[in-house]
């Protein structure tokens, strides 16, 4: 009896490739099935004698047509199920290896099929409704060539030009906070780089009423002569960081020589070895650490001036400055330098020629500073400097006794001093606030016409603002700071009110120039048309007029034209003097007027201000 075809090949050795035949493939029923074929191929062999019928597309005889699928199929049929039993007869790993291979197979050419033919339907139907988008899109270019090649070369340069804006917004903003600048950058207009920076509303409703002398701060400062600016440094409220804008960050002549390792700078006027700045970073201390107002009024024309006699010292303009801050902030600020080890005990206090004793300022901690105490112990103090601060080193305090406190009742004095300071701050030539860099910045620059290098930088991250304190104790640093915080509040208000006065002056002065631009273009047009008229008049008076016969009415037409635009333009021009000349006479009513009844201009003021806005 012949055994089939498998079970012979079952038993039999696995045997080597030939030379020249086909290489084995990965395909489990192709590999039977080339196999097969070449066993029945090879003469003498068992396969061939046992096999059903000729291998596929091989023919019983030599002009005969190739054989069907359907007898191949029924034969291979007949073959697995001569198979079967022998199939049987392997182990059971092995049956269950050769299941599993035929499975893995199976379901993988079918994921693979399923994968690239749904994969080329969506591509194909992507490239059709991109095509038709295209094609609406860009119309025009379709008569030029192929709009398949087109459209697919400018979807390509989209994609990437696409791509390699990503990139390069990631690289430069990499983190999610960007997101909404993201957004915002093609919604939003661009920012006024003046706008409130404490967060709180761009509308200003000011409190106290002030005159036009006291909100138009424009100081004549000749750095070539004798002016000089004194830089009024009150702790924790940034003066530091101003210091240093004033030194390395302003444009001059002849810019302030700083080295390296050394705080001081070295700031000359154009052509002199005399100093313009009088600051901690220009010149030192020279009248003591943190010096308030009754010191350095009292010092620094001494220290500046020498030992000149008096009547051979120059006549010099002392432009004094100063930098406030919100009380709370800055007493928490004072506390945690105090924390860290300050004690500012170089501070001289000089009032009235003399230092205060020592039961007149007596000291709050008994060993060399007061480093590590907590803010309750801080406050607890009654002879704390840090409360009213602000207050004590911006008022005269000769008016008031010096430190004695025995002069005059506690009501009287601090009343006496609240009103001190705000007169001297009032009369400074400038004063800013912490809070507002970019106003103070430029506020400084229109007052004294000089021009800072780099904007100013707002931090709204410092280290008073890292301290949670509860309301309980914010109030209490609010009433152990009462006058400052009044001081505050008018200094605040005062500041706000010149930034928007010198805002709406710049605008009026840019609205003048562009009108006498229009006028002065105007007024040349005019004079162009005239000369040329006339040139034509004067070069072919007959020709003009055998040409054209209606010359004689056409020019009547043209110089009535000419003389009415004359007539507007010397109304207009009129209008605009009288107009100037009422503006002037008013300004020197304005000026004349520096009672606290004048509220009506500055009110008028404001009124415009809300317009402009």
């Amino acid at each position: 009896m012949a055994l089939p075809a498998c079970a012979v090949r079952a038993f039999e050795p696995p045997r080597q490739p030939e030379r020249g035949a086909p290489a084995r493939t990965t395909c489990p029923r192709q590999h039977s099935r080339v196999e097969a074929e070449l066993a029945a191929s090879r003469p003498g062999s068992v396969a061939a004698s046992v096999r059903a019928g000729p291998p596929r597309g091989v023919s019983h005889g030599f002009h005969s047509q190739p054989l069907l699928d359907k007898p191949r199929k029924a034969s291979s049929s007949l073959a697995g199920a001569a198979c079967a039993p022998l199939f049987a007869l392997l182990s059971r790993g092995r049956r269950r290896r050769m299941h599993v291979l035929r499975r893995r197979w199976d379901l993988g050419s079918l994921c693979r099929v399923l994968l690239t033919r749904g994969l080329a339907a969506l591509g194909h139907s992507l490239k059709h409704v991109l095509g038709a988008i295209f094609s609406k899109i860009f119309g025009p270019l379709a008569s030029v060539g192929n709009m398949d090649e087109k459209s697919n070369k400018l979807l390509l340069a989209l994609v990437m030009l696409f791509l390699f804006a990503v990139i390069v917004l990631q690289y430069v903003c990499p983190g999610t906070e960007c997101q909404l600048l993201r957004l915002q950058a093609f919604t939003s207009p661009v920012p006024d780089p003046y706008r409130s920076e404490d967060e709180s509303s761009a509308r200003f409703v000011p409190r106290y009423n002030f005159t036009r002398g006291d909100l138009l701060r424009k100081v004549d400062f000749d750095i070539k002569g004798d002016d000089l600016i004194v830089f009024l440094h009150i702790q924790k409220t940034g003066g530091t960081t101003f210091g240093r804008h004033l030194v390395r960050n302003i444009q001059l002549e002849q810019p302030c020589e700083c080295r390296v390792g050394q705080k001081k700078c070295t700031c000359h006027r154009p052509g002199k070895r005399e100093t313009w700045l009088f600051s901690r970073f220009s010149t030192g201390w020279s009248c003591g650490l943190h010096a308030d107002w009754t010191e350095l009024t009292s010092c620094v024309p001494s220290v500046v001036d020498g030992k000149r006699d008096a009547r051979l010292r120059p006549s010099r303009n002392f432009h004094y400055i100063t930098i406030l801050r919100d009380p709370v902030s800055r007493y928490l600020s004072e506390w945690r330098h105090v924390q860290r080890g300050a004690t500012w005990k170089a501070s001289l206090h000089v009032c009235d020629g003399r230092p205060p004793t020592s039961e007149e300022l007596p000291s709050c901690y008994t060993g060399d500073d007061w480093s590590g105490c907590p803010l309750k112990e801080f406050m607890d103090c009654p002879y704390n400097l840090a409360n009213n601060r602000q207050v004590r080193m911006l008022s005269d305090l000769t008016l008031v006794g010096c430190y004695n406190l025995s002069v005059m009742p506690e009501k009287q004095r601090n009343k006496v001093l609240l009103e001190s300071a705000k007169s001297n701050l009032k009369h400074m030539a400038f004063f800013g606030l912490t809070e507002f860099q970019r106003k103070t910045q430029y506020l400084f620059e229109k007052t004294f016409n000089m021009n800072f290098i780099s904007p100013f930088t707002q931090y709204n991250t410092t280290r008073a603002s890292s301290v949670e304190i509860n309301e309980e104790i914010q109030k209490r640093i609010e009433g152990l700071n009462f006058l400052d915080m009044e001081l505050y509040s008018y200094a605040k208000d005062l500041f706000l009110q010149r930034y928007q006065f010198m805002r709406q002056k710049e605008h009026q002065e840019a609205r003048r120039k562009r009108q006498e631009q229009r006028k002065f273009l105007k007024g040349r047009l005019l004079q162009t048309h005239f000369q040329s008229q006339g040139q034509g008049q004067s070069q072919n008076p007959n020709q003009n007029q055998s040409q054209n016969p209606n010359s004689n009415a056409n020019q009547n037409l043209t110089q009535n034209l000419t003389q009415n635009l004359m007539q507007n333009l010397m109304q207009n021009l009129t209008q605009s003097s009288s107009q100037k000349q009422n503006w002037e006479s008013l300004k020197q009513n304005s000026g004349k007027e520096q009672n606290d009844n004048t509220s009506n201009g500055t009110n008028d003021y404001i009124g415009s201000v809300e317009k402009w806005r």
